[in-house]
């Protein structure tokens, strides 16, 4: 295998097996043969010939023209799981809760990745008949699910992942929307709101949808639609979530609806899934077969066949984490054959990413894998038989015999594709130099594309200065020295219009049995408006589910340009000869909302001034004056100001302040404030929520808002009672209410 030193990284660290000392014992050319070996003996079950067919795998796998997902690559040839997606039930009952969430912590540490529906809990509030209580909801037992995540490590090699998704008509799918709209919440879950088209019908008519307690069936209340989608697309712009899975359209496509439906998908939504079904992926590197402006068909026709093969073959060889897994995976038979490296592979033919060129080169390709790959599964049921619910099943009434339900699937090809050397799934490049953060234990990467460095070089171009300008800015439409044709084809993803990313992604699920992986990213200044857009396009243009992303809203990326171009930086510093950053001047005037908040050293007020780049100074002050937590709150809005003027994200300054505590806690609207310094981050952070945006137009509270208030005097705090309501008290390490006598450590 060619291997970039990234893909040689990720195989040491990630998937070539260790002794008990914690040794790696194995080269990737063994790994591989590991692999082909322990796959290719199910030939034997069907009178195959497993040495011939081993050493066709490990060719195609060898060359890096076919890739399995991360599971097969890690553990096959062990008595470890193969398979990358499942789907576990949630059923209504502390039983139901708390056998899936055991399930998952057995797939999760076998390696895999959960999907969950949480459709059928019963609505926060609602009634709990065997101990006369009320259900807590959702989103509740969602966070249990994600604590226990947090601590269990797939395989022991990667972090788990889930997806969580809600019916739209569920009565919590407010709560459910905004469940992530602080970073760092259910971090451990991508969300997807489950979208049916009665929903979309009601948005389009402007009118109200039923909201339906799952328990009884019966419609709780009528809720408009354009305040939910609006909610949804809220929250997708601020960071990406919640996404979109549009059930309807899925199940239209269900293969076995005799079986049931299909309520969920994978974490990362390109396999939808009925419960306890699991799926193998595997993806072509297309790119490897551009040979002179077009495909090699030939080769490809022989590794699709090939690959589809291999996939069905990981079925029968696989170790199942359970039972009910190992059924409905061994009934179904479902296989997910996709490809990776399409970007590369444009670029090599010289085409657009977003040109209708584009778009009818997909449609073929994809056609052509689904087409070949129906053939082979056609052929695998003339050998080994049909999948078991074939009868009944959508392929049973076309008249077709086929081996596997489904075969092809459009997969994200993280590591993979790094592997393979080539484009993540169907995604245009990210940049055309970048670095790699925040994987692996922090080691950070930095890549150029083989392909572009190549055309510099042919056209006479290349130069450490246009190589260094390009690693700055990750994109080259603003580099004068290169010319406009090599523009027009170099583009990556934040140069590609929403609109684009939408049309290619539709275009790929035409010809896709499951569903497709892919991310419309967004630039940072994109508005809500095209959030909107995008999640009705895909929805006309029959995407099973969509997801955005606006590059910078979020903390943490895993990819990062070196350097944000200087024009579109919000946050302006200026860099001086020492190395360091000088924060942008001070405008003489400012416009600005001072806040007040109750914390245990007194009334907190602090006002947060604007210039025309955003937040350039806050003053922190106390209503008490002087002592040293005057000074302290004083010198943390000089700090703020300084840093929010040197461009520093404002939610990482908060994620520091925020939950720092002292002696003293307060009490303010019902929320607990720490310390002062909690204080100051908690009014920072709904000031950049736009929650100080409104003013009263009723004029003064009436009197009776004030009867029975306490006097200023502080007590120390910690928050509402949840039984009673009353006031909690912190001490010793414990919050307690002196009316109820509930209490709460830790």
């Amino acid at each position: 295998m060619r291997l970039t030193r990234t893909a040689e990284v990720v195989l040491r660290k990630r998937y070539l097996l260790r002794n008990e000392k914690g040794e790696v014992v194995e080269s990737p050319e063994e790994m591989l043969w590991r692999v082909a070996e322990a796959v290719a003996s199910a030939e034997e079950n069907y009178g195959g010939n497993s040495k011939a067919m081993a050493k066709a795998f490990f060719n195609i796998m060898d060359e890096q023209l076919f890739l399995p997902n991360s599971p097969t690559l890690m553990n096959a040839g062990t008595n470890l799981n193969l398979s990358a997606c499942f789907v576990i039930p949630v059923e209504d009952s502390i039983d139901g809760i708390f056998k899936a969430l055991w399930d998952m912590a057995k797939v999760q540490k076998s390696g895999g990745g959960t999907g969950f529906s949480f459709s059928r809990l019963r609505p926060k509030g609602d009634i709990v008949h065997s101990t006369r209580g009320v259900a807590s909801g959702p989103v509740s037992f969602m966070k249990i699910f994600d604590a226990a995540t947090e601590q269990i490590k797939q395989g022991g090699k990667r972090r788990g992942a889930n997806m969580g998704v809600l019916n739209v008509h569920h009565p919590d799918i407010e709560e459910f929307i905004k469940a992530k709209w602080e970073e760092g919440v259910l971090r451990n879950f991508n969300i997807s709101v489950g979208v049916t088209d009665d929903f979309m019908d009601a948005l389009k008519e402007n009118r109200e949808y039923s909201l339906v307690n799952p328990r009884t069936g019966e419609v709780v209340r009528k809720i408009s639609a354009r305040k939910i989608f609006d909610m949804i697309v809220e929250g997708a712009w601020r960071n990406g979530e919640p996404g979109i899975v549009f059930l309807d359209t899925i199940n239209r496509h269900n293969p076995t609806p005799h079986v049931g439906r299909i309520e969920a998908t994978n974490p990362c939504g390109e396999q939808p899934l009925l419960p306890y079904e699991s799926c193998n992926l595997g993806s072509i590197n297309v790119s490897a077969f551009v040979k002179n402006g077009d495909f090699d068909w030939d080769r490809l026709r022989e590794v699709i066949h090939l690959a589809t093969r291999f996939l069905d073959d990981v079925i029968d060889v696989n170790s199942y984490p359970l039972a009910e897994i190992k059924e409905r995976t061994l009934a179904n038979r479902k296989i997910g054959l996709g490809i990776m490296g399409f970007a590369d592979a444009l670029f090599k033919m010289k085409v657009p990413y977003d040109s209708n060129e584009a778009l009818e080169i997909a449609e073929k390709l994809m056609s052509f894998v689904q087409r070949e790959s129906h053939l082979e599964s056609q052929e695998l049921a003339e050998e080994r038989g049909v999948f078991p619910n074939w009868k009944g099943s959508v392929w049973e009434k076309k008249g077709i015999k086929i081996r596997n339900a489904t075969t092809t699937t459009i997969a994200p090809t993280g590591t993979i594709s790094i592997i393979a050397g080539c484009s993540s799934g169907i995604e245009p490049v990210y940049a055309l130099a970048f670095k790699r953060m925040h994987i692996l234990d922090g080691e950070e990467f930095f890549e150029v594309n083989p392909i572009f460095e190549e055309i510099l070089k042919r056209r006479g171009l290349y130069s450490d200065d246009i190589i260094k300008r390009v690693a700055e800015y990750g994109s080259i439409q603003d580099i004068e020295e290169i010319p406009e044709d090599i523009k027009r084809i170099f583009k990556c993803a934040l140069d590609i219009s929403p609109e684009w990313h939408v049309r290619m992604q539709a275009a790929f699920q035409k010809h896709t049995d499951n569903a497709v992986s892919k991310t419309i990213n967004m630039p940072n200044h994109a508005t809500k408006a095209d959030v909107e857009a995008a999640f009705l396009l895909a929805y006309e243009l029959g995407c099973k589910g969509i997801t955005v992303y606006r590059d910078g809203s979020r903390e943490e990326q895993v990819l990062a340009l070196a350097k944000k171009k200087k024009e579109k930086e919000v946050f302006r510093g200026r860099i001086v000869k020492t190395g360091y950053i000088e924060p942008r001047p001070r405008p003489k005037v400012m416009t600005g909302t001072t806040i007040e908040t109750k914390t245990g050293c007194g009334s907190l007020y602090v006002t947060i001034n604007e210039d025309e780049y955003g937040i350039a100074e806050v003053f922190v002050q106390l209503g008490k004056s002087g002592g040293c937590a005057a000074s302290q709150t004083e010198a943390i809005g000089r700090l703020l100001s300084v840093a929010l003027r040197s461009q520093l994200n404002p939610h990482a300054l908060i994620k520091q302040l925020k939950g720092i505590r002292c002696p003293s806690v307060g009490f303010d609207d019902g929320e607990i404030i720490t310390s002062c310094a909690d204080g100051v981050a908690k009014a920072l952070e709904k000031y950049l929520k736009g929650e100080y945006t409104k003013r009263r137009t009723d004029g003064i509270k009436p009197l009776t808002e004030f009867v029975g208030k306490k006097s200023a005097k502080t007590r120390l705090i910690g928050g509402v009672c949840p039984e009673c309501g009353n006031v909690l008290e912190y001490g010793e390490g414990c919050m307690v209410c002196r009316m109820c006598g509930f209490t709460k450590c830790g």
